[in-house]
């Protein structure tokens, strides 16, 4: 099929490949533009951009689609569809409608559920037993659209959104070439009213780590915000990220740590904290981030 590719973060990348790799003619790639990062503020050209440049594709970075321009170019590639997974912007009708088939989206949820900006987080820290990716047909709202093919995941217990976020990228990359080879035989279901809930986006204000809860609750906060933002907690006006944690049965004053393992107690049972970063530094296993920067036994974690 002639395909049109809308993405933009690390996620699309393995989607776009898998579109190649099964022979779709790609009419163009679309993405953010490059925009200021790291310490120098250079502009830094997105993931997906790195990689269609590699593959050798027409690459074009509109800021919207308010331009009459920008909609007449998108339009003249005559694309059958437009696959789009964490494009980063929303499209208007007059784009939704210019491929043959339409536009098709990779959510990564099981629709209803999680629709919107942050669905893999959310079903971490909600703690639900599973997951996955649907494709749907894009319509104005947001992620309301009928959907064609769903495959679901297994949230496991040792999960973060990085492990999440790479299995549901290829469980997408796979479902939307099967997606394509059967698309004249598909029918969009349309998405029930009941159990729709909304993943909103994640602040850095969120983040904070909240003893006061039960450790079940703390270690899925945790694994859910790593590696970004990072769940936090402050100790002697430094900020302290914990990036990867497991549930152990002790118990204790809520905050406080409970040996010298950095297990810390919660308003029941404990987390042992397993990854750290302090700012400036990279991530570290705990016994490595002990050597420079002792949390002792006895010493409490609340800011």
């Amino acid at each position: 099929m002639r395909v049109v590719f809308m993405g933009t973060p690390d996620f699309s990348v393995p989607v776009l490949q898998s579109l190649v790799d099964a022979g779709h003619e790609i009419a163009a790639v679309y993405c953010q533009p490059p925009r200021p990062a790291g310490r120098g503020k250079k502009d830094r050209l997105t993931p997906v951009h790195v990689r269609a440049e590699q593959l050798g594709l027409t690459v074009r970075t509109p800021l919207n689609f308010k331009d009459k321009d920008d909609i007449a170019e998108f339009a003249a590639l005559n694309a059958d569809v437009a696959v789009v997974v964490a494009y980063g912007l929303i499209l208007p009708q007059v784009i939704l409608d210019a491929p043959i088939n339409g536009c098709l989206n990779i959510h990564a949820s099981l629709l209803p559920r999680w629709r919107g900006a942050a669905p893999i987080h959310r079903a971490i820290m909600a703690g639900d037993d599973e997951t996955g990716v649907c494709i749907m047909q894009m319509e104005a709202g947001l992620d309301t659209g009928p959907v064609l093919t769903r495959c679901t995941t297994k949230i496991k217990s040792e999960d973060t959104t990085a492990t999440l976020h790479d299995r549901l990228s290829q469980l997408g990359a796979d479902l939307i070439v099967e997606t394509l080879a059967q698309l004249d035989q598909l029918t969009a279901i349309t998405q029930p009213e009941d159990g729709v809930t909304y993943a909103k986006k994640i602040t850095k204000e969120e983040a904070a780590i909240n003893w006061d809860q039960s450790a079940e609750i703390v270690d899925r906060h945790i694994r859910a915000l790593s590696p970004f933002p990072g769940a936090w907690f402050e100790i002697d006006g430094n900020r302290i990220k914990v990036l990867m944690s497991k549930t152990v049965d002790m118990e204790g004053d809520a905050g406080t740590i409970l040996d010298n393992h950095l297990s810390v107690a919660c308003k029941s049972g404990a987390v042992q904290l397993l990854k750290l970063q302090r700012a400036g530094k990279g991530p570290m296993d705990a016994e490595i981030f002990q050597r420079g920067f002792e949390l002792a036994k006895g010493k409490s974690l609340r800011s």
